[in-house]
């Protein structure tokens, strides 16, 4: 069997490398209590799409630093009572995508929800004295300031936000909530699972933002995971600060976030991944607790994987 870092045998036992904090779990459940103070307030519009089965709408809410973020919902119309709901994210740099892929789920009877991550290529807004696009650099942005200045503690916490705006609806049953998404959208799936622990499955697709240490000593800080290279290049030329650097990553690592899962969950990994490569993942996946499985692609890379969006619509099937 291929892999690109370590035998199987070894991808099974690898727990990671990359610190976590010692103060980890306050420093969520402090995130989590803001959370909840923001509550579970949005607002909806309808949306310029329309197709039989369905209403759609533009869902706005405001999340930390006073955040505009924007969600597709899709809500299925010939469904009477409570009803279960997916949550999807994108990858790095997207957005949710078209209407038309979400469709599918809610005919079948899901409420459907899809996030733009604030900054990146949607309508979701980064604070922070610009308007517009402000992706480049999104795992070192806050790196200098203080804990709670990391960007992806603000984008994690959107996704736990909008879980919590679902399981609010009256017509959504909070027990029924399912979250999916590929690399970084399979980051967010594991964070957010993890900090909304009521979610019922995850189905996370070669997760981004996992042991960080690890992608720096395989010398892949590349492609996504360049902006690494880019701060030592830039601000520590020297790795002076080396050690706190990936301390303080650590609070942005899903690797430590995934003990926090209580739902099932559903992984796809592909063992030629050079962009999270599989040894990254496994450290997040071993520290999960709850029932999970996880599908391998041997061949494959950071890529389409077959078959995989079938088998996480019967995985989360059991919902309806």
């Amino acid at each position: 069997m291929p892999v690109l870092d370590m035998s199987l045998k070894e991808l099974k036992k690898y727990k990671g490398i990359n610190p976590k904090p010692a103060d980890f779990d306050r420093y969520w459940d402090e995130s989590l209590a803001e959370v909840t103070a923001l509550g579970t307030k949005c607002t909806m519009e309808k949306a310029d799409f329309s197709a039989p089965g369905v209403e759609a709408f533009d869902l706005y809410f405001t999340g930390t630093k006073s955040a505009r973020i924007y969600a597709k919902y899709l809500k299925p119309s010939a469904v009477t009572g409570r009803a279960p709901a997916v949550i999807q994210f994108h990858g790095y740099s997207a957005n949710s995508g078209d209407w038309l892929d979400k469709y599918a789920w809610a005919r079948a009877g899901f409420h459907v929800f899809a996030m733009d991550c604030r900054g990146q290529g949607g309508l979701s807004t980064d604070p922070g004295g610009v308007e517009g696009n402000t992706l480049n650099g999104h795992i070192i942005r806050g790196l200098d300031g203080a804990p709670g200045d990391l960007l992806y503690r603000h984008i994690f916490m959107d996704t736990a936000q909008l879980a919590r705006i679902a399981m609010s609806f009256d017509d959504i049953d909070e027990g029924r909530v399912g979250v999916f998404g590929g690399s970084q959208g399979g980051a967010l799936t594991v964070a957010c699972a993890a900090l909304v622990p009521d979610i019922a499955k995850a189905a996370p697709v070669y997760p981004f933002l996992s042991d960080y240490r690890r992608v720096w000593e395989m010398d892949m800080a590349e492609r996504a995971y360049h902006e690494l290279k880019d701060y030592f290049r830039h601000f520590d030329p020297t790795h002076q600060r080396e050690d706190a650097v990936f301390e303080r990553l650590g609070y942005i690592d899903i690797q430590h976030l995934a003990r926090r899962i209580k739902g099932d969950v559903l992984w796809a990994c592909s063992l030629l991944d050079n962009v999270c490569p599989p040894s990254t993942q496994f450290a997040a996946y071993n520290k999960i607790k709850s029932r999970k499985d996880m599908v391998l692609f041997p061949d494959y890379g950071h890529e389409w994987l077959p078959g995989f969006g079938d088998t996480t619509f019967r995985f989360m099937k059991d919902l309806l």
